[in-house]
């Protein structure tokens, strides 16, 4: 079982890599779009890696409405893995 801080760290890991302007400090209140340049293609591309990477269920779009910063990913990945455990 991972643990929460382990989950985060991937999930920050995977949002800088695929980030098209990276921060050097991922902090959980940077903006996806405005702070780290994505768009919507690129945000649905987070998505189905982080859904791979975690062997999540596929989100529906009404469950990403409203994830607009790091911190909100990282919250929704977790709270997906202990429904899911």
């Amino acid at each position: 079982m991972t643990t929460e801080s382990s989950v985060a760290q991937r999930v920050r890991d995977i949002i800088a890599t695929m980030a098209p302007r990276p921060a050097a400090d991922l902090g959980d209140d940077l903006r996806l779009i405005e702070d780290l340049g994505f768009d919507s293609l690129r945000l649905m591309e987070l998505t189905v890696v982080l859904e791979r990477s975690f062997e999540l269920p596929r989100y529906r779009p009404e469950q990403l409405m409203g994830v607009l910063r790091v911190g909100q990913v990282i919250e929704l990945v977790t709270r997906t893995l202990e429904v899911s455990a």
